[in-house]
């Protein structure tokens, strides 16, 4: 990913954040010799080494996918910047934005006390505490059965780059101005942005 030094995200506690805020991601890999994508949830290890998640097996993906260098890319909250915000008229538009890539060698798993492990940790992570589903309560030949439509993996990481793209570029002037701004937006993405640019705010 392409990122200019004052855009790099360098505090690896901030990254694993946006990983495990916006862990719905997108996997790419090689399939037959052309780039394939799968979008899916994955969850980032307590330790930072690995990424858990599972593709559907009718999904070829996975079928020539095993110890290939994949690439994880989670999309944090974005937004477009008006230069009608700044000072002066004379500029273009930008968008600011935050995203991680995770780069990492595949490993598929069909070990069924591991994969249930996985499973019940996405739906703790997941269901919301008004939710009263329980993997406990359902059949367990339903559960076996499900198992089998799944394949389940393991992303062990090699590499992480995050970008966090917050117009440092810009004066304070200007990134206040962008601030106030966002802040008056309804979307949740221009609220979050006006709030990592007010946490995150640089100086120049």
């Amino acid at each position: 990913m392409y990122i200019p030094k004052h855009f790099k995200m360098t505090d690896k506690a901030s990254i694993f954040e946006v990983i495990r805020q916006h862990s719905f991601a997108t996997i790419f890999s090689m399939h037959q010799g052309m780039p394939f994508a799968t979008h899916l949830p994955l969850i980032l290890s307590e330790d930072g080494s690995h990424l858990s998640g599972h593709f559907a097996r009718q999904n070829p993906q996975w079928t020539d996918i095993e110890k290939q260098t994949v690439l994880a890319v989670f999309q944090g909250p974005h937004s477009y910047i008006s230069p009608s915000w700044y000072e002066t008229n004379q500029t273009v538009p930008t968008w600011n934005y935050v995203a991680v890539h995770v780069y990492g060698e595949m490993k598929l798993i069909d070990n069924e006390k591991e994969i249930m492990s996985d499973f019940r940790q996405m739906i703790d992570i997941y269901e919301t505490k008004e939710g009263q589903y329980q993997v406990e309560d359902v059949d367990p030949k339903i559960i076996s059965n499900l198992n089998k439509g799944v394949q389940a993996f393991k992303i062990h990481i090699s590499n992480i780059e995050g970008k966090a793209k917050l117009s440092q570029n810009h004066s304070s002037e200007r990134q206040n101005r962008v601030i106030s701004q966002l802040a008056k937006g309804n979307s949740e993405n221009d609220q979050q942005i006006a709030e990592l640019m007010k946490k995150n705010q640089y100086t120049k």
